[in-house]
């Protein structure tokens, strides 16, 4: 794993995902599953592209499942997108790097647009 992706356990994560500046795209996964492996090499391309305007983690379901749990988590790779601290969107599965690409652009451009006015309406 490169030093761009973060990997997270179940101590870290409020603090690494959730109070994250940046919104997170957090990869649940496992070391014996066939399909993460896959994913990995494309999450790391992913984390040098949108360097400095996404942070990717990666959380172990094996070694810490509790946050799998928490958000319910059933397959992996299960990806969710977060942004101060509320989940925007996920996917499961192993997907190709430009549909996961797309995914994040569309998901940063719609579902952060109406989180910004409501943090904006709440610091007001």
């Amino acid at each position: 794993m490169s030093d761009r992706i973060l990997a997270v356990t179940d101590t870290q994560f409020p603090k690494a995902v959730l109070e994250s500046e940046l919104p997170v795209l957090v990869d649940f996964w496992a070391p014996w599953c066939g399909p993460c492996r896959l994913v990995g090499p494309i999450l790391e391309d992913l984390a040098q592209e949108y360097d400095g305007r996404l942070r990717i983690a990666k959380v172990n379901t094996e070694q810490d499942p509790v946050q799998a749990m928490e958000y319910g988590v059933q397959g992996i790779p299960t990806m969710i997108l977060f942004k101060h601290g509320v989940e925007a969107d996920r996917v499961v599965g192993a997907l190709p790097k430009v549909v996961l690409q797309l995914w994040v652009e569309e998901t940063l451009g719609r579902g952060f647009a109406k989180l910004r006015e409501d943090d904006e309406r709440r610091s007001a």
